[in-house]
């Protein structure tokens, strides 16, 4: 496989470009008002790890580590182009969140996804995530499906 999976600064224009057609792609299945987008410039923030899928040099896919303390990280801003799907692309990136992760000693995993993104959820729980309430200050809507994973 070409794939190529590294840490890179999401402030490059090809980064900006996917980040765009993620935001995009949430907006065809989710309301706006229950998108809870990154911006290119916060995912840059230092407490946050960007991954970056890239085939021959072309950026394919993207997701990121946000730690919110020094025990609980979250998984963001997961995607892949669809040209890629089916490929294990975002079950390899989060491989490296959680790697990543357990490095650092944190000790907890968690997600926000869609109420409408079951390929998400196969992600997820084949990474060993379990479903769970609401995490973080994320309001409990219909929207909005939930997971953890204790790195303990």
């Amino acid at each position: 496989m070409a794939i190529e999976i590294a840490i890179e600064t999401p402030l490059q224009d090809d980064v900006r470009g996917l980040v765009k057609e993620l935001n995009a792609t949430l907006l065809e299945l989710t309301p706006p008002e229950h998108c809870y987008d990154m911006t290119v410039e916060q995912m840059a923030d230092n407490d946050t790890t960007d991954f970056i899928a890239r085939d021959n040099g072309l950026a394919i896919g993207c997701g990121a580590l946000k730690r919110h303390d020094c025990t609980v990280g979250e998984v963001k801003r997961m995607y892949t182009r669809p040209s890629h799907r089916g490929q294990k692309i975002g079950a390899r990136i989060v491989e490296r969140i959680e790697a990543l992760a357990r490095n650092e000693g944190l000790r907890r995993l968690v997600l926000e996804t869609g109420d409408r993104h079951p390929a998400a959820w196969t992600v997820y729980e084949g990474a060993g995530f379990s479903r769970c309430g609401p995490v973080l200050d994320y309001p409990d809507t219909e929207w909005s499906v939930f997971y953890e994973k204790s790195l303990a």
